[in-house]
């Protein structure tokens, strides 16, 4: 199928020759923060398997090597309560020497946005040098495949079993989709990432899962060309005019949007599913970002921005991140400050619409 050379992953070994090229040609910019002979730690809220670890993981040896110093950029993992245990650690850190930064990721911004009580921490009090969008597939294990044929109707009697880590996560999204499309999907929560789902999918515990984009890539690509898995569905992505269209990572899957409009159960307007495209924006296309944390001085900030923009400047760097990322921006400065408030501010009918879907359907009381 067209879609199988459309997501072919560069060898393991090519990757790690191309990151090493790119080290050896990288050089930072004079600038006044010196992390020579330090660790960076570079802590997300989730476990390592997931779709974070792999973003993560990704940039740490390039931001490594475009940081003053040279400094090893280790990634911690810190996962826990919806991640919101990591994130209420780091807004409890001050800035000391430049060695700690955040990685934040939609899972993290939805209980923000929807008073979990569990939130002890706030956006507007972290430092944005990094903001990356990301996209989300959808996949069937292949003989409930066969009754896919672009819409849900032929789904409508099968339990669904999904792994998922809670509800008012990046969950969400898909949550409510299959909700809409009509699907019976009953979550099992808790796992600490989604890499755990992928697993149970792997493992029969589950008969339907979604990864972002880089966990797809590098974990569920094997699976669908080993006759093991098959992509339902991606988020999309927004064009110029807002509109959802394919996501040109996976130009040959079809978008929730296009799945929607062929179920008869389905509709694209109304409240459910303005409520599912502000969310859909809030968690992706702003999905991954990077803090410094509170207190830290113009000149931390500088000394980050300037390595992000010089790894993302590097020749070697679009083939790279669109193998292990994806398609999707990756941005800086004012940019990555325009998309934290996109990804942790939402329209308050969407709000109120998907805190009484939450009581209503998994008996989930927020503030």
């Amino acid at each position: 199928m067209a879609w199988k050379t459309q997501l072919r992953i560069i060898a393991a070994g090519a990757v790690v020759a191309t990151i090493g090229a790119f080290a050896q040609g990288q050089t930072a910019d004079a600038a006044d923060l010196d992390l020579s002979g330090k660790t960076v730690n570079f802590v997300i809220p989730f476990a390592e398997s997931g779709g974070s670890a792999k973003w993560a993981n990704f940039y740490a040896p390039l931001l490594s090597e475009a940081l003053p110093g040279k400094p090893t950029v280790a990634v911690k993992y810190m996962p826990g309560a919806g991640s919101t245990k990591g994130a209420n650690w780091f807004q409890k850190q001050r800035y000391e020497d430049g060695t700690t930064i955040f990685g934040s990721s939609g899972s993290t911004q939805f209980p923000y946005m929807l008073d979990d009580p569990r939130v002890r921490y706030d956006y507007n009090d972290w430092n944005v040098v990094l903001a990356s969008g990301v996209g989300g597939v959808a996949y069937l294990p292949p003989d409930i495949a066969k009754k896919f044929d672009g819409d849900a109707d032929d789904l409508k009697d099968i339990n669904f079993i999904w792994g998922s880590q809670g509800a008012t996560r990046l969950d969400l999204v898909p949550l409510l989709a299959w909700e809409m499309l009509g699907m019976k999907v009953e979550p099992v929560f808790g796992i600490k990432g989604r890499g755990d789902g992928r697993l149970m999918f792997e493992r029969g515990e589950a008969n339907i899962d979604y990864q972002t984009s880089p966990a797809y890539l590098k974990a569920v690509v094997p699976l669908v060309e080993a006759g093991k898995a098959v992509p339902m569905m991606s988020w999309g992505v927004l064009d110029a005019n807002g509109d959802i269209v394919r996501d040109p990572t996976f130009p040959d899957i079809p978008t929730f949007k296009e799945v929607c409009t062929a179920t008869a159960v389905c509709e694209t307007s109304g409240d459910a599913w303005e409520a599912w495209k502000a969310f859909f924006i809030a968690g992706f296309p702003a999905q991954k970002m990077v803090f410094l944390p509170q207190g830290a001085p113009q000149e931390a900030l500088d000394t980050y921005q300037k390595a992000f923009e010089a790894v993302i400047a590097h020749p070697d760097f679009k083939k790279l991140s669109e193998a292990r990322l994806g398609i999707y921006p990756q941005l800086t400065g004012k940019q990555a400050v325009a998309t934290l408030k996109l990804g942790t501010q939402v329209d308050p009918k969407a709000k109120t619409f998907v805190k009484n879907w939450l009581v209503e359907r998994y008996g989930v009381k927020l503030n």
